[in-house]
């Protein structure tokens, strides 16, 4: 018999498979003394204190068992149970393994990163239950002690210097419109007086989710006039000089804005890479384009030894006023050949990374508002590109650097001259 429930205790019992067993005797007995079914299992329960309907489904289940009557057995239920929890423990594993995907592919996977990426998903329910500590360790072939005992270890000192370094060069990155790789934030760490190594900036670039930026497919803007009388080509692929304002190549590219589209037109000095004159404009007409040339002719000063400007075969660069104007300031014209970006390479260059860096920034999340939005960024975007943008062809220095260098060494070799 059941015994008293104390008080503030459960009054649901939990019966053994031996006293189940007995209490569907006694009913099959009853039974067969009696020759009926009705009444027997009420009279059993009530005379043992057991539950009706519990003693009910017991001699259902029994019955069923000893094949008396149709249905599941008990050890056909068991088995679907079983393959059931195992289902579900199966998509629990799968679901780990799907998120720990890309987790997985790195081949070794440092304590620190492992012990990141359970707490970042062991509350997360799947199939009805959390994914648990247990299990992602399980399915990660990880010891639940190494969780344990890399949450209980202090940082070590290469993860408070990362912490130091990946800081300072997260703000290096920011501060340079958020398009250096890890070889150029490297060299700009290490203008800024970091004592980093490259493959470190790389892993605290990766550990960062930042990455330098890549240029896109260019678009063409200039449309070429083939009846109109060119310029001749006096550079010939050829972008290299020997000083500043021997060659200055130029181009027009555009920007998609709200109100419409800006033009931009920069003018570049083929030794330094500086941006000598530039304008944003709405219309790409040859105002634009002169407009730069006033802007050059003004940052280079009224001494120029007769520069090359050389254009693509635009419409623009072909006028009778553009010829003219360089003709003021004693520069040559040059044109390339039609239909032939190579001939104007360095200038395309220069505007497929300027989208790249600024247009296309990722460091700009909202489109541009208008032209006025467009040059005051652009100005913003060539004074970074004077005066503290790293380029690879120069040794990785600034332009204004890299001329300030030529005209040093220029001074230091007059007086050497006049020394002697």
């Amino acid at each position: 018999m059941p015994k008293e429930q104390s008080a503030g205790k459960p009054t649901t019992r939990r019966y053994s498979d031996q006293e189940k067993a007995a209490a569907v005797r006694m009913v099959r007995s009853l039974r067969a003394e009696l020759g009926t079914d009705h009444g027997t299992v009420h009279r059993v329960a009530t005379q043992l204190d057991y539950g009706v309907e519990s003693l009910r489904i017991w001699v259902k289940q029994a019955d069923i068992d000893d094949g008396v009557t149709p249905g599941v057995t008990t050890d056909e239920a068991a088995r679907v149970k079983a393959l059931e929890q195992e289902n579900r423990e199966l998509k629990r594993a799968n679901e780990i393994l799907r998120r720990a995907a890309k987790f997985l592919r790195g081949g070794a996977r440092p304590p620190e990163q492992v012990a990141a990426f359970i707490d970042a998903n062991r509350t997360d329910v799947v199939e009805g239950r959390r994914l648990g500590i247990e299990l992602m360790c399980s399915v990660l072939q990880v010891a639940p002690s190494t969780y344990y005992a890399r949450k209980a270890r202090p940082p070590s000192a290469r993860q408070v210097r990362d912490a130091v370094t990946g800081s300072e060069l997260l703000s290096l990155w920011e501060a340079n419109y958020c398009v250096y790789g890890a070889r150029k934030l490297w060299k700009v760490a290490g203008r800024a007086g970091l004592d980093v190594g490259r493959d470190q900036v790389a892993r605290l670039m990766r550990a960062a989710g930042v990455v330098g930026v890549r240029r896109t497919k260019r678009v063409r803007t200039t449309r070429p006039d083939p009846l109109a009388a060119r310029h001749p080509d006096l550079v010939r692929r050829d972008f290299t000089a020997t000083a500043p304002n021997q060659l200055w190549v130029t181009d027009l590219t555009y920007v998609p804005t709200w109100v419409g589209v800006a033009y931009v037109c920069f003018i570049i000095d083929a030794y330094s890479r500086m941006v000598v004159g530039w304008r944003a404009a709405p219309t790409m007409r040859t105002e634009t384009v002169l407009d730069a040339i006033e802007m050059a002719r003004w940052s280079r000063g009224a001494n120029l030894a007769g520069p090359r400007c050389h254009s693509d075969a635009g419409s623009q660069f072909t006028s009778l006023r553009y010829g003219e104007r360089l003709a003021e300031i004693g520069a040559t014209p040059s044109i390339g050949t039609v239909g032939d970006s190579y001939d104007n390479a360095l200038a395309e260059t220069v505007n497929g990374y300027y989208k790249a860096e600024l247009i296309r920034s990722p460091a700009r999340q909202r489109p541009w508002k208008s032209v006025e939005d467009v040059e005051l960024a652009t100005l913003g975007w060539v004074h970074w590109h004077n005066t503290l943008r790293l380029h690879g062809y120069l040794g990785d220095v600034p332009p204004a650097e890299f001329e300030r260098a030529f005209y040093a060494d220029q001074t230091d070799h007059h007086q050497v001259v006049g020394i002697q």
